[in-house]
C-alpha cells in the first residue's frame, strides 16, 4: 500500500515504523539513553550525540551540520535540556529532507495531458534494480497506465528472462532483443515501439554499473543520447536505485552517477533489512536530489512514495 498524507496532518504508526525498526533501535534507541537523567546539555553529551548520528550512517558533513546548529542553540539559550534534543534533532532532519524534494516526475497531476514518459534506471549490480523496475511497473499498472519494460541489460545472464517474468506478472509490455545486443540498439527500437503503441510509460533497466568504470558510465550516457533523439527531453527521469544496506558507498554512488548522468531521483532499496536507514538524511543533505521512493520489502507491494515527516517520524518514535 502506499503512503497517503493524512487529512489531518498526523503521521500514522503502521508498516513503515515497523520496516524501520532497526534504524530506529541504532538511533533513537540509543539517543534516548543517552539522554536519560542527563541535567544538561554540556560538550560531553554533544560529543556522544556525534558519535551516534555518525555511527548511524548520517554522515560526518551531515553530522557536523547537526551538532553545529545545536552548539547554536546551546549558545543563544533556546536549547537548554537534553529532552529538547529529540525533537530538535527530527525537525532538523525533516528540513534537510524537505530541501531537496522537488516535485518528482513520477508524481504527475492526473489531469496532466497524456504523453510517453521515459525513465532509465541505473545502479551497480545487487541492489535491486529490476525488481524495483517491477514494483514501479505494478504501481503504475494499477492505475491505469500502459508500462513498457525494455531490457537494455542484454550480457547479465538471464537479465532478459527475468524482466519477462516481472512483466508479465505486472501486466507490462516486454521490450527485448538477443542477449549480446546493442543496449543503445535496444532502446532506439523501443521507443519507436512505445509511440506507436501509445504507451504511457518506458522504464528502460540498464546493466549494473560499477560508479567507479568509466567505460561502463560512458555507455549509459549513450543511451541518453539515443533516447533524446526519438523523443524531446528523453529520458524524462534518470533514476538511481541504491542499496540503503551499503551505507555511506551509497552517498559516494551516487555523487558519482549524478556527475556522469545528471541523476533526476533517487529509490532507496532494503530499508527494512538495514540499521542504515540514516542514510537517507545524508544522501539529502549532502546532494540534494529528490528521494522519490522507498522500498520495504520484497513484495510488489512494499513500495512508498517518500514523505520525509512520515520517514523520520518513524525512526524516532
Amino acid at each position: 500500500m502506499l503512503y497517503k498524507e493524512p487529512a489531518n496532518g498526523k503521521v500514522p504508526a503502521g508498516r513503515l515504523w515497523d520496516r524501520l525498526s532497526k534504524t530506529r533501535g541504532r538511533l533513537t534507541d540509543r539517543l534516548n539513553t543517552l539522554i536519560t537523567g542527563r541535567k544538561v546539555i554540556d560538550p560531553s553529551l554533544l560529543e556522544d550525540l556525534e558519535e551516534i548520528l555518525f555511527t548511524s550512517d548520517i554522515g560526518v558533513e551531515t553530522t557536523g551540520q547537526l551538532i553545529e546548529g545545536l552548539k547554536q542553540r546551546v549558545d543563544q539559550k533556546s536549547l537548554e535540556k537534553p529532552e529538547q534534543l529529540k525533537s530538535i534533532l527530527k525537525e532538523e532532519m525533516i528540513s534537510f529532507l524537505d530541501a531537496s524534494q522537488g516535485l518528482s516526475a513520477f508524481n504527475i497531476p492526473e489531469k496532466a495531458p497524456r504523453a510517453l514518459h521515459v525513465i532509465m534506471f541505473v545502479g551497480v549490480n545487487g541492489v535491486g534494480k529490476t525488481t524495483t523496475i517491477a514494483k514501479m511497473a505494478h504501481y503504475f499498472r494499477a492505475q491505469g497506465q500502459q508500462v513498457m519494460l525494455v531490457a537494455a541489460d542484454t550480457f547479465r545472464a538471464a537479465a532478459i528472462e527475468q524482466l519477462q517474468i516481472w512483466g508479465d506478472r505486472v501486466g507490462a509490455d516486454i521490450f527485448s532483443q538477443k542477449r549480446g545486443a546493442d543496449p543503445g540498439a535496444v532502446v532506439f527500437d523501443a521507443i519507436s515501439a512505445a509511440k506507436a503503441r501509445n504507451t504511457d510509460k518506458v522504464f528502460i533497466d540498464t546493466a549494473g554499473r560499477l560508479h567507479t568504470k568509466s567505460n561502463l558510465m560512458e555507455e549509459l550516457k549513450k543511451i541518453q543520447r539515443v533516447a533524446g533523439q526519438l523523443l524531446s527531453e528523453a529520458p524524462h527521469q534518470v533514476t538511481l536505485i541504491l542499496d540503503a544496506t551499503t551505507g555511506q558507498n551509497a552517498i559516494a554512488q551516487a555523487h558519482v552517477f549524478s556527475q556522469s548522468l545528471g541523476v533526476t531521483d533517487i529509490i532507496l532499496t532494503k530499508l527494512d533489512g538495514t540499521a542504515k536507514g540514516g542514510v537517507v538524511i545524508g544522501i539529502s543533505q549532502r546532494l540534494r536530489i529528490p528521494i522519490s521512493f522507498i522500498c520495504t520489502g520484497e513484495g510488489l507491494e512494499d513500495l512508498e512514495i517518500f514523505n520525509p515527516r512520515e520517514f523520520v517520524e518513524a525512526i524516532f518514535a
